[in-house]
């Protein structure tokens, strides 16, 4: 057994005062800044819009980020559950939804059975979702004229689950000997042809050219989370024109970008990346996570990776965003890491889903290393448009720290993912200086990833109690083995 004894971290919410955060932080050695106070509404710099080179206007400093969907149809439509979430978004007060959810372009390349799929066949489906975006907005706002609204293109890769919940159908550009392990990958299953990839490229511009025809005004053209676009950036060994060199490494988004100018011309596009990443972890005997290595040395499948395995290197990136920029794309979202195989980069957090681990450091630490890592590269890109993520865990004291980084230019937007799915309407309340809705605030139970990983729709259900009065909350509590 092991002997390390497990760290005991504080809960946000028990951080009443300034004085308790700042010292909280300093004795945890957390490298983080915050205001005091929040400056009134009107001079807010949440409240600052953004003009775009292409002269589309956003109206404020909010971001909704994409969300994996769990609630669609077989065939990828959406559903009740599906319209509702996109009404919060639509009516929470943010002036950029980013890409509002993941949607797979073509059936194969779907993460699970209910994943929104764009295709002729659910067309007026994604004309419908936009329109009600717009409408609601509307209703509440007066108007969308400062609305940016977005569509999340993808391709799951090595986490496709087309047919069911339980069983992968991966699609794999190399083999990975630490994450074919773990999901049951063998040496001889096949890797995606080049010509499989061409193909893959025309579904992605096809599915550009549908969004921009439905009114989307932008598409995300998703590279991260280990999903297919991130993979193809850690194909080091991957022979052939789409691995090996950076100028191969980022063909599939070249060649994609390409077809999206000549198809679709006009419509912005915009990327979500992965900045970095680590090894996978796996849970310890303790149950805190701990990175499963190959060789402590060496671990050469990290894009922004420093070859350890744990430390990051921003030369790739920034090269990726120079690319991006040359390519005349400004909007970029940075994230990091996979929440298959390690979810606390992604999505610091105090309470693990069911298939983690405990955090294997102050989750504030967490926090602190996506925005510094998002500062960095807003310093060496200052033209670009950037979206930072890894806000949630902050909780009460979210609105303080995003102020922060507004006002020292260390990102341009507050990107706020699971925190919309207790709270939809904390940008609005922000942005009018009001109270923040306490029992609203998400505390990072992580059941909107449990839910999903058993099969289960995907909902706040601790919070909202639109979930939390339905039959499958009940189910949650006993998978969890809660009573």
């Amino acid at each position: 057994m092991s002997t390390k004894s497990k760290p005991k971290y504080s809960r946000v919410a028990q951080l009443k005062t300034t004085a308790d955060l700042r010292k909280y932080l300093a004795d945890n050695q957390v490298d983080l800044d915050f205001d005091d106070e929040l400056v009134d509404a009107a001079e807010s710099p949440f409240a600052q819009g953004i003009s775009l080179q292409s002269g589309r206007y956003i109206g404020n400093r909010f971001c909704i980020l994409p969300m994996e969907g769990w609630d669609g149809t077989e065939d990828g439509r959406p559903t009740e559950f599906t319209k509702r979430r996109w009404e919060n978004f639509a009516i929470s007060g943010a002036k950029l939804l980013w890409g509002c959810e993941a949607v797979a372009v073509r059936h194969e390349g779907r993460a699970n059975p209910n994943q929104l799929c764009m295709n002729e066949a659910n067309f007026q489906d994604f004309v419908d979702l936009f329109n009600l975006v717009m409408n609601k907005h509307a209703e509440k706002f007066g108007n969308t004229d400062d609305l940016m609204v977005g569509l999340q293109l993808t391709h799951s890769g090595r986490f496709c689950k087309p047919h069911s919940h339980k069983k992968f159908e991966s699609k794999i550009l190399y083999h990975h000997p630490l994450l074919d392990k773990k999901f049951g990958i063998g040496e001889d299953y096949p890797l995606m042809t080049d010509e499989d990839i061409d193909a893959l490229v025309g579904d992605f511009v096809k599915a550009a050219v549908m969004a921009q025809k439905a009114g989307y005004h932008f598409v995300d053209l998703k590279h991260c989370h280990g999903y297919l676009g991130h993979e193809f950036l850690s194909s080091f060994n991957r022979e052939g024109k789409y691995g090996g060199s950076f100028e191969n490494r980022t063909r599939f988004l070249r060649n994609i970008v390409e077809g999206i100018k000549r198809e679709a011309p006009g419509l912005e596009m915009g990327i979500r990346l992965s900045a970095f990443d680590f090894v996978p972890f796996k849970k310890g005997e303790d149950g805190q996570g701990e990175p499963d290595y190959l060789s402590a040395e060496s671990y050469g499948y990290a894009f922004g990776g420093a070859g350890n395995g744990t430390t990051i290197d921003l030369d790739e990136p920034k090269a990726f965003l120079a690319l991006a920029q040359s390519l005349g794309i400004q909007l970029i979202c940075i994230t990091a890491g996979s929440p298959y195989y390690n979810p606390h980069l992604t999505r610091p957090a105090i309470f693990p889903p069911s298939d983690g681990y405990q955090p294997p450091e102050e989750p504030l630490l967490g926090v602190a290393r996506h925005l510094a890592v998002t500062q960095e590269l807003k310093e060496a890109f200052p033209d670009m448009v950037i979206v930072g993520s890894g806000y949630s865990y902050l909780q009460d004291w979210l609105p303080n720290f995003g102020q922060y980084v507004l006002r020292h230019n260390m990102a341009d937007f507050v990107g706020l993912g699971r925190m919309v799915l207790s709270y939809p309407t904390m940008p609005a309340d922000i942005l009018s200086n009001q109270p923040l809705q306490r029992k609203l605030i998400c505390r990072t139970f992580s059941d909107c990833t449990t839910a999903p990983r058993n099969g289960l729709i995907s909902g706040c259900f601790p919070l909202d109690p639109y979930y939390k009065s339905m039959d499958i909350a009940n189910q949650l509590k006993q998978l969890k083995g809660e009573k």
